[in-house]
């Protein structure tokens, strides 16, 4: 298959050219060196025919794009976001699994301008974290694609309502948001192009009301089924089973599963025990392929960057620390024994011993206790000190988030300290990231990692500290890629910081990718643990 740039044209020769030509009838058919050759014009619409039929025609965006960005923040785009780009230009559902720091967001915004250029689209609705409305989908929009009228939705149901009716280019609206407005996304037929970014972070439960929203937006609207195209966007889309993809391609591509989620988690998982289910050894073939069309980037193929080091911090544990870690394993030990710590509490009673290493406990009625952690405090301050740049410490829990950012402010004057969880506004933190990231201060960032771990690029820090072990995977290697990306010109350091066994075997598993589950019943981890 040959371009034919000045006539936008493809040359193919094939067994069956007639045939070819009543499939395809703006083709036309020539002899060229004795052979019949077919003329087709290379437009988006013969190319989706040429895919759909098992041809691989390069995509027209390859050819006749002006790759638009601003020169100074992307010299030239990698060769793996216009590939990913032009898979996303011929096919209007389907799936980026690209690395953490690949320019997936970059690359969905030129695959829609460029069907806009061709009329191939209209409006476009992007769906992502709050964290990274303004300073991840925002920043690319304004410095990239000025020209374009972008409406953040956010804010009250009557406020979202009010700016999704204000005519735009580009809808942004936070997943949570979704919900609130998921009938009247679903009626605007110029919206024909949805992206929901960190779609595994969100749609991997068919059963939660965000899930309904989305497949009301994706699905259920005046388009004829799978007319409106939507990408899916994530690095990790199975972060826990190989079963998190079920509801995501139910989303994206519904015909490629079965009906029921039982008869899928059939095809993948074997039942080992009343609360044990296993992947079978063909599950990741499984889950590849009713995932396609889907294009998988690693950051090794885009650009190098620097080396990242990962290292480990023990640290004692206070006497008043000892006392309730041993108070609280006594009582585990005894919940264990009697079968009180089942599968579907385990996470939160192991959490209480994660918290006690941490130096703050909640009470029963919610109010914080602080027993300390000064071991650990002074290991934070020392990785503080020595990073090249700025830092990010990442804490489990919000009430110890709030301790650890105090003691830092405190004893260390000469920094500046922002605190980034759940209940900090969205304004706030886009103030917070946007002065870390393309300013001063802050010079340090304290945060709950869930609030933070998805989507955004904080490459002026170059050190990362784990107080304590979150407990998913997901979130860990998702919080770890804010600062292992393009742009970053530093060796960059993960610090994990651990005073008990259970934080070992935390660590130990996160950097595998595995589960938390049974992080306190297995028998291995129990003596260990215990």
């Amino acid at each position: 298959m040959r371009v034919i740039e000045s006539k936008k044209a493809l040359l193919l020769r094939t067994q069956h050219p007639r045939r070819l030509a009543k499939i395809i009838p703006t083709a036309q058919l020539f002899k060229y060196k004795g052979k019949l050759t077919l003329a087709i014009p290379h437009r988006q619409d013969e190319c989706r025919v040429l895919t759909n039929i098992g041809l691989s025609p390069p995509a027209p965006i390859l050819h006749y794009y002006n790759w638009r960005r601003n020169e100074l923040l992307i010299p030239q785009p990698f060769n793996a976001q216009k590939i990913t780009s032009a898979t996303l230009s011929l096919n209007p559902r389907t799936f980026v699994l690209n690395d953490l720091g690949t320019g997936k967001s970059l690359s969905a915004l030129w695959a829609w301008d460029w069907l806009r250029q061709v009329n191939r689209a209209q409006k476009l609705l992007i769906i992502c974290p709050l964290s990274t409305m303004e300073r991840t989908w925002g920043d690319e929009l304004f410095f990239h694609f000025p020209d374009q009228r972008v409406v953040m939705v956010h804010g009250s149901r009557a406020r979202r309502k009010k700016l999704l009716a204000q005519d735009a280019d580009v809808y942004v609206v936070n997943h949570h948001g979704v919900q609130i407005i998921a009938d009247d996304l679903a009626k605007r037929p110029d919206i024909t192009h949805i992206v929901l970014d960190e779609i595994a972070q969100v749609a991997r439960n068919q059963s939660t009301d965000m899930w309904r929203s989305f497949n009301t937006i994706a699905n259920k609207q005046i388009f004829p089924a799978g007319a409106r195209a939507i990408w899916g966007l994530t690095a990790t889309p199975t972060p826990n089973e190989p079963t998190d993809a079920y509801a995501q391609v139910k989303l994206v591509n519904p015909h490629k599963v079965p009906k029921y989620f039982s008869h899928f988690r059939d095809k993948v998982m074997s039942q080992h025990g009343p609360y044990t289910w296993l992947p079978r050894a063909n599950a990741m073939d499984v889950v590849d392929e009713i995932m396609q069309p889907a294009i998988r980037f690693r950051m090794s193929d885009c650009t190098d960057l620097p080396p990242t080091i990962y290292m480990e911090r023990t640290v004692e544990l206070t006497p008043a620390q000892k006392k309730a870690y041993k108070s609280m394993e006594d009582e585990l030990r005894a919940q264990v024994a009697s079968g009180e710590v089942t599968a579907v509490n385990e996470a939160v009673k192991a959490g209480k011993l994660v918290q006690i290493a941490c130096g703050v406990l909640y009470a029963d009625k919610g109010e914080r206790h602080i027993v300390g952690a000064e071991p650990r405090l002074r290991v934070v301050e020392e990785a503080i000190e020595s990073s090249e740049s700025k830092t990010i410490v990442f804490v489990p829990f919000v009430a110890a988030v709030a301790y650890v950012a105090a003691v830092i402010a405190q004893r260390m004057p000469n920094r500046t300290v922002a605190v980034i969880h759940g209940g900090v506004s969205k304004r706030d933190r886009d103030e917070i990231f946007g002065g870390f990231q393309q300013g001063n201060k802050p010079d340090v960032i304290v945060a709950q990692p869930a609030a933070m771990s998805h989507g955004l690029t904080l490459t002026k820090a170059s050190t990362i500290v784990w107080y304590a072990p979150p407990n998913s995977a997901e979130t860990y290697q998702q919080a770890n890629g804010r600062i292992a990306r393009p742009g970053q010109k530093l060796t960059t350091a993960i610090i994990n910081v651990s005073g008990t066994p259970i934080e070992r075997r935390m660590y130990a598993r996160l950097k595998k990718k595995e589960s938390m589950q049974n992080i306190l019943l297995d028998r291995k981890v129990y003596r260990e643990v215990y």
